[in-house]
């Protein structure tokens, strides 16, 4: 082979060399990770567009400062112990950590960090990928917290059910079917109120209208509700749904509401301390006479009611009966 056969090999050897390496040096600025070198001791020697957006300093800006100055103060030893591994021709894999923007937020992120050997084999320094995971973390933990919650809500919902269960009479099993029946669904009702607002709450209006629908579409202006807009936690809406669920079906066997024209008024206002005061009037129907002995569904209600620290006052009188139930919220 000639000279110049040589020479032109050589070249064309260099330009692919060359071409490969602008390439790589393509996809190391143009990566969304951050891509940063550094030496032995610790001080920054190239800084690509991705460490830019992650970290806020430019490549002007962090180029010869020592990497610690995307380390927060609690976690400067975290630096010598990478860099001793460096030294030891140890690889770093996927290790989850927090870093510091310039504006002083921190950052979760995984890294991965390589030696980096000079023509002779020595390790000379260390590549680093740094990949934001602040918001991978972020949905991890609330996945997390929502979980707990719902394990914490279902079981609560459970128990009700299940003293409803327990505290549900009747003289045959097709009425103890239908008792349960009614009080799982007023449950159910207002389950379906939390899925509206993930599970934060009810609003007071709307668990009154859902039990009191079934009366007020049969007997049309015989039902009121009247009151301030309220949020009541999961707890205490599940106990007022089912509260409610007693007094109306109470009132449609016995009460106002087994009349022709008998009413109902539920109002509520919110006291001065804080607490909830919530009045159930009812008034046209038959004289409210006080029970010799406590009925399941005054039970039923004061339970679930002395579960959320409340009160519960039942006052029979002449035109109907009068509840009155005062709540934290």
């Amino acid at each position: 082979m000639g000279i110049a056969s040589k020479h032109l090999e050589i070249e064309a050897a260099l330009r692919e060399s060359e071409q490969r390496l602008r390439w790589l040096a393509s996809i190391v600025e143009s990566s969304d990770d951050a891509i940063v070198s550094k030496n032995l001791d610790g001080i920054i020697t190239s800084w690509n567009r991705g460490a830019e957006r992650i970290f806020g300093y430019s490549a002007s800006d962090a180029i010869g400062q020592p990497i610690t100055l995307v380390i927060p103060q609690d976690r400067q030893s975290e630096e010598r112990e990478i860099l001793t591994r460096v030294r030891r021709g140890e690889r770093i894999d996927h290790f989850e950590t927090v870093r510091q923007h310039k504006q002083g937020n921190l950052i979760v992120v995984s890294l991965t960090v390589s030696p980096v050997k000079d023509a002779n084999d020595n390790i000379v320094g260390a590549s680093k990928i740094a990949r934001d995971i602040t918001e991978q973390k972020r949905s991890q933990e609330l996945i997390v917290t929502l979980a707990r919650e719902a394990e914490h809500r279902s079981k609560n919902l459970l128990a009700n059910a299940l003293a409803t269960v327990n505290l549900s009479q009747s003289s045959s099993p097709e009425g103890l079917k239908q008792v349960i029946a009614g009080r799982i669904q007023a449950l159910s009702n207002v389950c379906s109120l939390f899925a509206a607002t993930r599970w934060i709450g009810a609003e007071l209006s709307a668990i009154a209208t859902q039990e009191l629908a079934p009366y007020s579409e049969k007997n049309g202006g015989r039902t009121f509700i009247d009151g301030p807009q309220t949020i009541l936690e999961p707890d205490a809406a599940q106990a007022i749904a089912i509260t409610l669920h007693e007094l109306a079906t109470n009132a449609a066997k016995y009460g106002a509401l087994s009349t022709p024209n008998g009413q109902i008024r539920l109002e509520w206002s919110q006291e001065a301390d804080g607490r909830l005061r919530l009045r159930w009037i009812e008034t046209g129907g038959p004289v409210a006479h006080k029970p010799k002995r406590q009925g399941l569904g005054s039970r039923i209600i004061e339970q679930m009611i002395v579960q959320q620290k409340g009160t519960v006052r039942f006052d029979w009188r002449t035109d109907g009966l009068v509840c009155e139930i005062t709540l934290p919220v």
